[in-house]
């Protein structure tokens, strides 16, 4: 994490969807020790959420826990509206959140599709649209968006994740360009193999093969996630918009 002694986001409002574990937990910590206040999203792990934000306070900024599934359009609303609500402000949204449910397509049912759709591509739509609104009466903000190597090169086995964090990608070229003229930055972040709960269900022969094709030899960390998105949702980054930044060891070089 960054030194105390740095604060680039001091004064700065966050929400991190899907901030109680893995890449939000390590980003919503990060935004913390460079002086946010955050609001950290979840759906069902409370008890992580709460130690998350216990974490943030002992840094000495602003910390709430607000349940939400973002895949519903009146729950990311009331997500937004609190955390404004909470802190006076919102400056930074984190659209992380993300489920998936691998399959071949040959297995695939139809709510394996809806459901990874509906949280990964619609709820970056529904936080997205109420957190511009407020971006855009007072002409700033910073919106990242979370997708996947998977959204880039594709993996078998995962049509639906794929096709849901390439969707993201044009969803952030294309929001970038509405925006860009109120000082807001819409930009993604294509993360690659990182060990999280998601990849629990992964068989080991299949990660071995993931981490094969990663040329730095190494699968990621969430902090070095978090690092690179800190990055991207400070002024430092205030030239940068509809971007995808990829962090992934190499692994999807164009």
């Amino acid at each position: 994490m960054s030194p105390a002694s740095e604060k680039p986001l001091e004064g700065r409002s966050a929400v991190v969807t899907g901030g109680s574990r893995g890449i939000g937990k390590a980003i919503a910590l990060e935004l913390a020790s460079r002086g946010a206040n955050v609001v950290v999203n979840y759906v069902s792990s409370s008890d992580a959420a709460d130690e998350v934000v216990k974490a943030i306070e002992g840094m000495g900024v602003k910390a709430k826990a607000v349940q939400a599934n973002i895949a519903d359009f009146e729950a990311a609303q009331d997500l937004i509206k609190t955390a404004i609500d909470e802190f006076g402000n919102l400056d930074i949204l984190v659209n992380n959140a993300g489920i998936t449910r691998d399959t071949l397509i040959m297995m695939m049912k139809e709510k394996d599709w809806d459901d990874v759709q509906d949280t990964n591509l619609k709820g970056t739509f529904n936080c997205s649209k109420a957190a511009v609104r407020h971006m855009m009466r007072k002409r700033y903000g910073r919106i990242l968006n979370i997708t996947s190597v998977s959204g880039q090169i594709g993996n078998a086995g995962q049509t639906n994740y794929s096709a849901s964090k390439a969707g993201q990608i044009g969803f952030t070229k294309a929001l970038a360009r509405e925006v860009a003229a109120r000082n807001i930055t819409v930009n993604a972040l294509a993360a690659g193999y990182v060990e999280t709960d998601i990849w629990e269900g992964v068989p080991e022969e299949a990660k071995e093969g993931f981490q094969d094709l990663i040329p730095l030899g190494r699968k990621g960390e969430p902090q070095d996630i978090a690092v690179a998105a800190a990055f991207l949702v400070s002024d430092e980054a205030s030239y940068i918009t509809g971007q995808t930044l990829a962090v992934d060891g190499g692994m999807a070089m164009a």
